[in-house]
């Protein structure tokens, strides 16, 4: 197995719940960028707290349009700097999404955090990572009109020589006890594969369920509880032992809600509480006031403006802690004291959940390793000379790519014969020397 590192460059951060999937699955993260300070002191902390790699290139606090301007040398000077240590470079983020949210304001494209998606995808085409990550939620992708812009921003990738697959993907699928839905949509520089690794601007082969645990399926096809009467501090049984692994209950018990660092951070009731005492367990179907029930699954961990959902068996709103348990953060993930509770909330709720990132990270380093990592590359065909014949090579250089078998070395003036090859027909496309 070829050691290449991949280094990550991240966007929209956060407090990093998207990047704490790749960091564990083996991804270096050296770049970090979020606009929110306080969000970005959640990530720094919380990296801290765990005792994980500090990015080489630092934390910055910076609004993503200055890299396509004012600071568009200093990333260029990191990504440059990468490049020497011959490492895969690849872009993660998923730009802000309320304009594009059912639940959102809706305002599109045109909106401010709309534009976003598009300053994210010029900066991909600008800086030319090898690979990149684009989540976003459902409503980009299933809105007409949203629709038509998001396939905008795949056609400019496309002229930037990416090739793209995309997935709309549910966090339960990957044993998140939340149901969440985000389009995920993953592109790699064409010049890295085989051209019989994709057609048509899109890739053939991507496993992007080679990593799933859930079936989605059997998830919804489970008579799940419904709605019970609220009883404050009971202590109920399971009535369905399949799939307890999506409950709610199940993760407060996995992460000891109750005795995290972050188990008092929740809202005070100060008004509506006799309302709070007469929503059942479970009834989820309002546009305010969700109960949760605690052997069934989450809806989305924020919704309506990050309203936090009510606990099940508590006159209150769910803790921090507890939203961290629905996002399936480890035990060990903690926010810092000093941020505020809607801060707090709003970085956990806007996160991607992180045993779906793990999962997702996973299925992108088992796609590069496969199609990338397992075969040496070489900035020009002379290195060959260095290497042992008789042996398929993967070649990359400014002009053309593919696969070179080297079948002859010795000859004279130690020119060396190379077959460019076709892989997928095992045969010899054309020789030179």
């Amino acid at each position: 197995m070829n050691n290449k590192k991949i280094v990550i460059f991240s966007f929209f951060a956060g407090s990093g719940l998207l990047d704490l999937g790749f960091e564990k699955t083996g991804y270096d993260v050296e770049f970090v960028n979020e606009l929110s300070p306080a969000f970005l002191k959640a990530y720094i902390f919380s990296r801290s707290k765990m005792d994980m790699h500090i990015p080489k290139y630092g934390y910055w606090n910076t609004n993503i349009n200055e890299y396509l301007n004012e600071r568009k040398s200093e990333l260029q000077t990191y990504i440059n700097d990468t490049r020497k240590n011959d490492c895969l470079i690849g872009f993660i983020g998923g730009p802000p999404c309320p304009d594009f949210s059912i639940g959102g304001k809706n305002k599109g494209r045109e909106g401010e955090k709309g534009k976003l998606s598009l300053t994210y995808i010029n900066l991909i085409i600008k800086m030319k990572p090898d690979f990149f990550l684009f989540e976003n939620v459902k409503g980009l992708w299933c809105n007409a009109r949203h629709k038509n812009f998001y396939e905008e921003l795949k056609t400019k990738l496309y002229k930037a020589n990416y090739i793209t697959t995309e997935r709309l993907t549910n966090a339960l699928e990957f044993g998140v006890p939340q149901d969440r839905e985000r389009i995920l949509l993953f592109g790699i520089n064409s010049s890295l594969l085989s051209k019989n690794s994709y057609k048509n601007n899109q890739i053939i082969d991507f496993p992007w369920t080679s990593n799933i645990s859930h079936s989605l399926a059997n998830i919804k096809n489970i008579q799940w509880p419904g709605s019970d009467p609220f009883q404050e501090s009971s202590i109920t049984d399971n009535p369905n032992n399949n799939m307890q692994e999506l409950t709610v209950q199940f993760w407060f018990d996995k992460n000891n809600v109750g005795n995290h660092p972050n188990a008092e951070n929740f809202f005070k009731p100060r008004s509506g509480l006799n309302k709070m005492q007469n929503i059942p367990e479970g009834d989820v179907n309002k546009k305010s006031y969700k109960r949760l029930h605690r052997w069934r699954y989450s809806p989305t961990a924020a919704y309506g403006n990050n309203e936090v959902h009510l606990h099940p068996y508590k006159v209150r709103r769910i803790s921090v802690s507890e939203a961290m348990a629905i996002q399936s953060l480890p035990a060990e993930f903690e926010l810092p004291k000093d941020i505020s509770l809607s801060d707090m909330f709003k970085t956990i709720g806007n996160g991607v959940p992180f045993l779906l990132s793990k999962g997702i990270a996973k299925t992108i380093r088992n796609y590069l390793e496969d199609k990338i990592l397992k075969a040496p590359r070489y900035k020009t065909v002379l290195n060959i000379n260095k290497s042992p014949k008789d042996h398929v090579y993967n070649y990359i250089n400014s002009i053309n790519h593919g696969f070179i078998k080297k079948v002859y070395a010795g000859t004279p003036k130690n020119f060396v014969i190379v077959k460019r090859w076709n892989q997928s027909k095992a045969k010899q496309v054309e020789s030179t020397s």
